[in-house]
């Protein structure tokens, strides 16, 4: 009886250990720019689970904050999509922890000034120009912080160059006010909510956002044009490296691409950053394929 008792604990104990295992090989977890949220949630991720058969779990945030959690050991992912590749490098080399030995440009999102088309501030914005617009008494303005996203950083250096085109020496401090000023600094993830549900008039988003939501936006003068760019790698400690492989052929096929330029993002040539021999021979193919 003890015998057919620790025979059966053996089998289910061996079961319960392999559960984790199967469900780290058959999930891709995938960490990305907060602004591709709608992309990756309703379009990528269940086009790469029908594709493959394999479970996409997305997590996003600002880029820099996910690199600081990489590099802090709070997180752990198969795939890292970053909106800069100064973010990427950042996590490169012994002195930064080696999460990343290379990396993959592959598409650009121009960064807009998108408003709430049921503000009150709304009618101005069609009639106004736009940095007018955003020094109006009252209108609440939401971007992402400087410190932990790059499209935070390229809003401060936009309407910093906005305020010597423009000659207006206060341009910063009447729209913006402080660089972590409170009132406006929110989360990247929840940047087009509120805008969507009326708690902000206007904001800084890329072109997917604007484009892939409907949301009325403008691009501002060429000579204050600032961009998202786009990279992906597979983090050096991934779980599921062949998962992570099988993510990133995906997205750099014809169907993937297909998928970015449907939401709006302009997809560029795949080029690789960083020690090449490191990419997987199969998202070689893919990229040599794309050219």
């Amino acid at each position: 009886m003890i015998r057919k008792l620790l025979a059966s604990f053996t089998i289910v104990a061996s079961m319960a250990a392999a559960t984790p295992s199967f469900a780290q090989d058959n999930t891709v977890n995938v960490l990305y720019a907060g602004s591709l949220v709608n992309l990756m949630e309703r379009s990528v991720g269940p086009a790469f689970e029908k594709s493959t058969g394999l479970q996409f779990r997305g997590y996003a945030a600002g880029s820099n904050k996910i690199a600081n959690e990489i590099k802090g050991k709070l997180r752990r992912g198969d795939v890292f999509i970053s909106a800069s590749p100064k973010v990427n490098q950042s996590l490169m080399g012994a002195e930064n922890g080696d999460h990343v030995s290379w990396y993959v440009n592959f598409a650009e999102s121009p960064l807009m000034i998108g408003y709430n088309p049921k503000s009150k501030f709304a009618a101005d914005f069609k009639t106004k120009r736009w940095e007018q617009v955003l020094q109006e008494p009252g209108i609440r303005i939401g971007r992402t912080d400087p410190k932990l996203d790059p499209k935070g950083a390229f809003t401060v250096e936009m309407m910093t160059k906005a305020a010597e085109l423009y000659h207006q020496p206060d341009l910063v401090e009447k729209t913006l006010g402080d660089a972590e000023n409170p009132a406006q600094v929110l989360p990247e993830e929840t940047l087009v909510g509120r805008l969507q549900s009326g708690q902000l008039d206007a904001g800084f988003f890329y072109s997917t956002e604007t484009s892939d939501l409907k949301i009325p936006a403008f691009q501002p003068a060429p000579e204050l044009a600032a961009k998202a760019s786009y990279t992906l790698t597979i983090l050096s400690d991934a779980p599921n490296n062949a998962g992570a492989a099988r993510f990133v052929d995906f997205l750099l096929s014809e169907q993937g691409r297909a998928l970015l330029k449907q939401h709006g993002v302009d997809v560029i040539k795949p080029v690789v950053t960083g020690n090449g021999q490191a990419v997987p021979p199969s998202v070689q193919a893919v990229i040599d394929a794309a050219q």
